[in-house]
């Protein structure tokens, strides 16, 4: 298939649009969509992006004024230190300079993430299904003993001794499913 734009080099992307029930197709090359903006193509010349749409999400601050005595004196840029990128010209872009900047802004990304996850920060990491089962006993067994130690320390001993038969319970389990698959 021939890219409808400049209707010379191949089609490598190809986008389907449903409004009312009526489809239309849109198949470009890489060029073109680079040079026009792929979205601006989808959404019929908008300028829209995935840059500008998490620079929209990010944007929280200018929707909602919150007149407070400190907003009143000169505001510090809150920039990365690595990369030297502000705030600002990451609400612009929607991507970050490097990995420093999740650390840099992470007081301003955390509650957008919140939103936008459903309460989660952390990413947690996709498991297979085929050994998710032991995968997540492992897990289970690793935040136990994070707790017993906590209990511990806090001379909760009734509730460690709790923890710690909940801890050989589950590694009991693993060790017969691995006896078992053997």
């Amino acid at each position: 298939m021939v890219c409808q734009e400049c209707n010379e080099r191949p089609a490598t992307l190809h986008f389907t649009k449903i409004i009312n029930g009526e489809k239309s197709e849109i198949h470009i090359c890489e060029h073109c969509a680079q040079e026009k903006g792929s979205m601006a193509m989808f959404t019929g010349g908008s300028g829209f992006s995935i840059n500008n749409l998490i620079a929209g999400l990010l944007n929280t601050e200018q929707a909602m004024p919150n007149p407070k005595q400190e907003d009143l004196e000169p505001r510090k840029v809150l920039q990365c230190e690595r990369c030297k990128m502000t705030f600002q010209q990451f609400t612009k872009v929607g991507r970050f300079g490097c990995f420093e900047c999740y650390d840099t802004f992470s007081d301003k990304i955390n509650p957008i993430l919140k939103r936008l996850h459903s309460g989660n920060t952390m990413h947690g990491g996709k498991i297979p299904k085929r050994i998710g089962g032991s995968m997540h006993v492992r897990k289970e067994i690793e935040s136990l003993k994070q707790e017993l130690q906590e209990l511990i320390q806090q001379e909760e001993f009734e509730s460690a001794a709790n923890t710690r038969d909940r801890i050989r319970e589950l590694e009991k389990r693993l060790s017969e499913k691995r006896e078992g698959e053997q």
